[in-house]
């Protein structure tokens, strides 16, 4: 009986690899690929520095621009009283209404002060009479006394009883004159162009002269104050930049404010810096400046907020194209050509804004090159091929705010 002979797989191994580790297999092959595929001649070559514009930056003369938060209130606000006691018997006008000096704006009812008027002038009736009678006991004692008929003890003392009289006759008509201001005061008119602010009475309320609050305000706009407040450093830069021997003579010397408003937008007519306080306010390290700003067309509100913007004219400072840069982690960087023209990525302190420049105060200097546009793939270490730009063409055709005069 024959016994079946079981067949195995048998690996066979070269000769020239059986001192080969078999870890080392898998690396003999990767080698053997990049040997072949050197041979193929498929590999790129290496890529070239990309070539960007490169501008040298240098100083420029430019207007920059300091913002200050401002509060605006009427040239004349005036609240509006009462000077009598009563109720509120009309109103004439709505809130925010434009009214004209003069114009009516409340009626308290006035029937109790008419009435103090018709009994002071009764009472001025009476005391005419009584200085009438008085001249006429006057006048007859005088032909008396001169033939000695009565003595002069008589006419003295009626002229007595006329000057009390005269006196009567004067106090009843400071009565009539205090009567009818109290009645006038019971119709409350304008007392300037403006307008009406809120109005928190209602018809039937009782005010008087111990009402907390006022009937409203009435805000004289034709002009507008902007009260604006310095830092001590920043009021220290306003001195040393303008010139003059006081504080007075350096006001005239300031150029005409701008003013933004709430929504950034610029407002159209531009004002005049007239003063600034005496001291610092305690505590806060602050001083307080006042701005007037022509309204004659009403688009302005007391009551509003803005910025004053005050120009001036710069010298010192860097222009950088806004285009040469990028913001990264609410930081302004731009790429610096250093050493065998590497870029390397540098912050920027911007002082203000020109145009469509920054101004910078350090981070880089004059005749440090940057790279000028095309910086989106740039790293730190990046070789380009500088192609330089000038910088006066670059002014030619986006230039600077022109300095002020």
């Amino acid at each position: 009986m024959r016994v079946p002979i079981k067949k195995t797989n048998v690996t066979r191994h070269h000769p020239r690899f059986n001192n080969i580790p078999a870890l080392l297999l898998p690396v003999a092959a990767g080698v053997l690929l990049y040997a072949c595929t050197q041979s193929s001649g498929s590999t790129p070559p290496p890529a070239t520095a990309p070539a960007l514009p490169v501008v040298t930056i240098q100083t420029a003369p430019a207007i920059t621009y300091r913002d200050f938060s401002a509060s605006l209130e009427g040239k004349q606000d005036v609240e509006i009283r009462p000077q009598v006691d009563g109720y509120l018997e009309k109103i004439f006008v709505d809130e925010g209404a434009f009214v004209r000096k003069g114009q009516p704006l409340f009626k308290i009812n006035d029937r109790a002060y008419r009435e103090q008027l018709n009994n002071a002038k009764a009472i001025l009736l009476s005391a005419r009479a009584g200085l009438r009678s008085a001249d006429i006991n006057v006048s007859r004692l005088q032909p008396l006394v001169a033939n000695q008929v009565v003595s002069d003890v008589q006419l003295n003392t009626a002229d007595a009883s006329r000057s009390g009289a005269a006196a009567g006759v004067a106090q009843a008509e400071a009565l009539v004159q205090a009567a009818e201001v109290n009645l006038g005061y019971t119709l409350i008119t304008a007392p300037a162009d403006g307008y009406v602010g809120r109005i928190p009475f209602k018809t039937g309320s009782r005010v008087g002269l111990n009402t907390i609050d006022p009937l409203t305000t009435v805000s004289a706009v034709k002009e507008l104050y902007a009260y604006f407040s310095m830092s001590e450093k920043d009021f220290l830069v306003f001195e040393q930049s303008f010139p003059g021997n006081s504080v007075e003579e350096k006001l005239k010397h300031l150029p005409e404010a701008e003013l933004v408003l709430a929504d950034n937008s610029v407002y159209p007519f531009k004002g005049k810096i007239e003063t600034v306080t005496g001291q610092f306010q305690p505590g806060m390290g602050s001083i307080s400046f006042r701005a007037v700003f022509p309204n004659a067309e009403g688009l302005l509100r007391s009551g509003g907020t803005g910025r004053v913007r005050i120009p001036q004219n710069s010298s010192h400072f860097l222009a950088v194209p806004q285009e040469s840069t990028f913001e990264l982690q609410d930081k302004v960087f731009a790429f610096a050509v250093r050493d065998s023209n590497k870029v390397l990525g540098v912050p920027l302190s911007i002082n203000a804004k020109s145009g469509n420049y920054y101004l910078v105060d350090s981070g880089l200097h004059a005749g440090d090159r940057i790279v000028y546009s095309g910086i989106d793939r740039l790293r730190d270490g990046t070789v380009i091929q500088p192609q330089n730009i000038s910088f006066d063409s670059l002014l030619r055709n986006n230039p600077l705010n022109t300095p002020l005069r």
